[in-house]
C-alpha cells in the first residue's frame, strides 16, 4: 500500500492503525527518495494528527512472562556450563526449544506480569528447569546427519528409510527414559 493510500484511508476512517503506521515507516525507511506526492500526503497526515482529525490507535502491548523466565534460567545454566567446560552453547536455540514445550504466560500490565511470574515460580519452576535441561542436552548432543547413512542407493525412499532406521534405536531409548 502506498503512503498516499494509507493517508487517504486514515483521513476517511479518522484513525491510523499500528499496521498503517508501520507500513508508512517501512516505506520511508526503504525508499531512497520520497516523491513530492508522498511528502504532501505525509504533511496532510501530520496536520490531521495535530488537529485531532486523525487519531493514532494505541498498540496493544503484551509480554510473554515465560520468555523472561526461560531466558533467565537458560542464561544462568549456559554460563555455568561454559565457565566449567570448553563448550559453547546457543542460548537462543535453548530458549526456543524449551519455550516450545512450555505454556505461554501473557500479560498486558505490570500487575498481570507480576501475577504470572509468581504463578510460574510457584507452579512451573520445576517444569521450566526440566525443559531448559532437555534443551541444553539437545544442544550439546546435537549430531549432524551422517551422510554415510544414505549409502549409495539412488532411491530417495530407500535413503529415507535407512536414515529413519539409523535413528530408531536412539528414539526408542529416549521414549523409555521419559518415564
Amino acid at each position: 500500500m502506498s503512503i498516499e493510500r494509507i493517508v487517504e484511508q486514515a483521513l476517511q476512517d479518522g484513525y491510523l492503525t499500528p499496521s498503517m503506521e508501520a507500513e508508512v515507516g517501512r516505506i520511508c525507511n526503504t525508499a531512497s527518495e520520497l516523491s513530492i506526492e508522498e511528502y504532501m500526503a505525509l504533511d496532510r497526515l501530520m496536520g490531521a494528527l495535530l488537529t485531532g482529525e486523525v487519531v493514532v490507535l494505541p498498540r496493544k502491548q503484551f509480554i510473554n512472562v515465560m520468555e523472561e523466565l526461560v531466558l533467565s534460567e537458560a542464561i544462568a545454566r549456559v554460563a555455568e556450563i561454559e565457565a566449567s567446560s570448553d563448550k559453547t552453547l546457543d542460548v537462543g536455540d535453548i530458549a526456543a526449544y524449551a519455550l516450545n514445550r512450555l505454556p505461554p504466560l501473557y500479560a498486558t500490565t505490570e500487575e498481570g506480569a507480576q501475577f504470572q511470574r509468581s504463578k510460574a515460580k510457584d507452579e512451573l519452576q520445576k517444569l521450566i528447569s526440566k525443559q531448559v535441561s532437555e534443551a541444553i542436552d539437545q544442544n550439546i548432543n546435537r549430531q549432524p546427519i551422517n551422510p554415510t547413512v544414505f549409502g549409495s542407493s539412488p532411491d530417495v525412499s530407500s535413503q529415507l528409510s535407512n536414515l529413519l532406521k539409523s535413528y530408531a534405536n536412539e528414539f526408542e531409548a529416549q521414549e523409555f527414559n521419559k518415564d
